[in-house]
C-alpha cells in the first residue's frame, strides 16, 4: 500500500508549481482529481512543440511540458463560471482532503469557492492556495510568474558570470522557483495532514513563490544577513568554498568541488602540485577563498594541460569529487539514472510508448507505483460525474 493511498486531492491549480505538489502527492499514492478549463485546459497542454508522438511518428495534442508534471491524475473538465461547475467543485472539496489552486488573490472566493466557504462543507480540508506574491503585502494583487520571480527574488543577481568580466544576470535553465514551490507546497501539505490526524482540522496554506525564492537563497541570503555581504555573481564558482568550480581543460570543460582540506591536498597530489597543500595562502578553505584569483589561476594552468577523461579518471583514484559537464541526452542515458530507475515507461492513451523522468524517493517498503501516465483532456469527466451523481441519489 503507498503512503498516501488513503488521501484525496482536488488540484485547481495549473502550469508548473502546484502540478508539481499534486504530482509528487500522486506518485505518493494520493488519487487525484485535476480540474481544467473545458476550453483548452491547462495552459501548458499548449506550450510546445514538442509533443508527445503517437504510434505512427505524429505529433499529438500533449506537450512535453504538460506530460512532465501530470501523471497519476485524472483529468475532469469543469467551467467554475456556471452555477453547475461550481456545485461539482464544491460536491468534490466536500470529500477532498487536499485542495491546491493558483488562482490569483480572491479568485475562487468570488465563486464559493475560497477556503471559508469549502471549509464549512469540510471541516478537515487542507486548502492550499499558490501564487506569486501571498495572500498579504502591497504585491498580493500582483500577478506573478517563475522568470519574473527569480529577478524579484535575487537568484538572477547571483546567477551568470561576474560583473567585472562583462556578465549579466541570468535565469536558471529549468523554471526552479516554480519547482521549489511546488516541494515546499507538499510539504506544507503534509504537514497540515499529520496535525489533522490530532485536532480533525484541516486549515489553508498560503505559499508565495516570492517567499520561496528568498529562502531558497540559502548560504547567499545568510551571507547578507550574517556578513553584511550582498554577492554578486561568480558564475561556476561557489561564494564560501575554493576551489568550488568549472575549469578548462584540453577537450573541454569538468567541475572539481574540494568541500575540505583534506581534499584539497589530494587535489594538489592529482595536479603534481603537492606544494601548494603546504602553501600558507592555500592551507585552509578560508585562505583559498581570501586568495581565490592566485589559486584558480595556479589551478586551471595545470587542467589545461590533460583531457577531461585524464582528470576524471585521476580525481576518482585519488578521491577528489569531480565530474563532466553532462547534456540532458547524456544524463538521461547514464548507467547511473538507468540503475536507479530514473526512466519510466507508462501506457499513455495517445501513444505506445511514452517515458517520463521517475520519482527520486525510494521507499524501503511503499515503493513508488506510477499509476498512469498523464491524462488527456477531460479524460476522466464522465466517470468522476457519473460517481458523484451516484453519490448524490443514495
Amino acid at each position: 500500500m503507498s503512503p498516501l493511498s488513503h488521501i484525496k486531492v482536488l488540484d485547481l491549480s495549473r502550469v508548473l508549481a502546484g502540478p508539481w505538489a499534486s504530482q509528487l502527492l500522486a506518485d505518493l499514492g494520493a488519487e487525484v482529481i485535476k480540474i481544467e478549463n473545458p476550453k483548452g485546459g491547462d495552459d501548458t497542454r499548449h506550450w510546445g512543440p514538442p509533443y508527445l508522438k503517437d504510434s505512427e511518428g505524429n505529433d499529438t495534442t500533449e506537450s512535453a511540458y504538460f506530460l512532465c508534471t501530470n501523471r497519476g491524475k485524472q483529468s475532469v473538465c469543469v467551467d467554475i463560471n456556471t452555477e453547475e461547475g461550481q456545485a461539482v467543485i464544491k460536491s468534490l472539496a466536500s470529500e477532498c482532503d487536499v485542495l491546491i489552486e493558483n488562482f490569483k488573490v480572491g479568485g475562487l472566493a468570488k465563486y464559493g469557492l475560497g477556503y471559508e466557504s469549502l471549509s464549512k462543507l469540510n471541516k478537515g480540508l487542507v486548502y492550499c492556495s499558490i501564487t506569486g506574491f501571498g495572500q498579504t503585502g502591497p504585491y498580493k494583487d500582483r500577478l506573478g510568474y517563475d522568470f519574473l520571480i527569480q529577478a524579484m527574488g535575487g537568484l538572477m543577481s547571483v546567477t551568470g558570470e561576474p560583473t567585472a568580466f562583462g556578465g549579466q544576470p541570468q535565469k536558471i535553465g529549468v523554471a526552479l522557483t516554480d519547482i521549489m514551490t511546488g516541494l515546499y507546497a507538499s510539504n506544507g501539505i503534509l504537514a497540515a495532514l499529520t496535525e489533522r490526524e490530532r485536532s480533525g482540522l484541516g486549515q489553508y496554506i498560503d505559499l508565495s513563490l516570492f517567499d520561496v525564492t528568498a529562502a531558497t537563497l540559502a548560504n547567499q541570503a545568510s551571507n547578507y544577513l550574517v556578513g553584511g555581504i550582498t554577492p554578486d555573481r561568480l558564475g561556476n564558482a561557489h561564494p564560501n568554498i575554493v576551489p568550488y568550480q568549472s575549469f578548462a581543460v584540453a577537450d573541454g570543460h569538468i567541475v572539481i568541488t574540494v568541500g575540505n582540506d583534506t581534499q584539497f591536498e589530494s587535489l594538489a597530489t592529482v595536479l603534481g602540485l603537492e606544494e601548494l597543500a603546504a602553501d600558507e595562502r592555500f592551507m585552509t578553505n578560508s585562505l583559498r577563498v581570501k586568495n581565490r584569483s592566485e589559486l584558480i589561476s595556479i589551478i586551471q594552468s595545470a587542467l589545461h594541460e590533460n583531457s577531461s577523461e585524464y582528470w576524471l579518471n585521476q580525481c576518482e583514484v585519488h578521491g577528489v569529487p569531480a565530474g563532466p559537464i553532462n547534456t540532458i541526452d547524456q544524463v538521461m542515458n547514464d548507467p547511473q539514472i538507468k540503475a536507479r530507475k530514473m526512466r519510466v515507461t507508462l501506457d499513455h492513451a495517445n501513444s505506445d510508448h511514452f517515458e517520463m523522468v521517475g520519482n527520486p524517493i525510494k521507499f524501503s517498503r511503499t515503493p513508488i507505483k506510477y499509476t498512469s501516465a498523464p491524462p488527456t483532456l477531460g479524460q476522466h469527466t464522465e466517470s468522476v460525474l457519473a460517481r458523484l451523481k451516484a453519490q448524490k441519489a443514495k
